[in-house]
């Protein structure tokens, strides 16, 4: 049976990038109060606020870069089973380009999944994907499942990226049937404690709306996102999309 149908064995050892970012570190905070795993290791290229540090508890922070080879030897030195991908950015950096942005994404997904082909001790990896995969054309379904795929190609940058991610990690699934594969795509994070361009949207005096269409808006609650990438990471559950 392939890595996308197969059930997952139970995580020991997990590697979180994008740790310093909302979800990443929420999700090491979440993983490093669970006993049944024995070693939770976060890694971004910025370290984090020292309130997102104090709640990351015995988690271990690893300042660098996935597009680094210091990041296969800390997946092949610390024996990590289960790796999540969230590092993926929405918009190009401040100081940078779009060239710049798609490195990261794309070069950094690239560099992460090869690693993890490369090192026997993998044996699950869940991608924080984006439910803007799907695209927003007036031609679309009131629902998408999983198997289901844009209408029209996306014209966004980070849903380009994703896409191409996505097919990283399709790729990698192949190459090692050993490995448990999970994409999550989750719609746009909304919270008390995030705020964002979404939030902004919704609070402001007067919202805009799509001229000639009622356009899919679908909103996913911050403590749904963490939830689902938990489960992700300490299931046992079929992997898949």
């Amino acid at each position: 049976m392939s890595s996308q149908g197969r059930e997952a064995e139970q995580s020991r050892v997990v590697l979180v990038t994008g740790a310093s970012r909302f979800l990443g570190g929420y999700l090491v905070t979440r993983l490093a109060q669970n006993p049944d795993i024995e070693r939770v290791i976060a890694v971004d290229t910025q370290s984090p606020t020292k309130d997102m540090h104090r709640r990351m508890g015995r988690a271990e922070f690893v300042l660098a870069d996935i597009r680094n080879p210091l990041l296969g030897k800390v997946i092949r030195n610390m024996d990590v089973d289960t790796v999540v991908h969230a590092s993926a950015v929405a918009k190009a950096p401040k100081s940078g380009s779009r060239a710049a942005m798609k490195d990261m994404n794309i070069l950094g997904a690239m560099q992460l999944f090869a690693v993890c082909q490369k090192a026997p001790s993998v044996r699950k990896v869940v991608l924080r994907s984006s439910s803007v995969v799907y695209g927003s054309s007036a031609k679309d379904p009131a629902k998408f499942t999983e198997e289901m795929s844009a209408r029209r190609r996306p014209t966004g940058p980070f849903a380009r990226d994703m896409i191409e991610i996505e097919g990283y990690l399709r790729g990698l699934a192949r190459r090692r049937s050993d490995i448990a594969t999970t994409i999550l795509r989750l719609a746009p994070t909304v919270g008390s404690r995030l705020p964002g361009s979404v939030s902004s949207y919704l609070t402001s005096p007067l919202v805009p709306s799509v001229l000639g269409r009622d356009a899919r808006l679908q909103l996913l609650h911050e403590e749904d996102a963490l939830g689902a990438l938990e489960r992700a990471v300490v299931g046992r559950g079929p992997s898949g999309t």
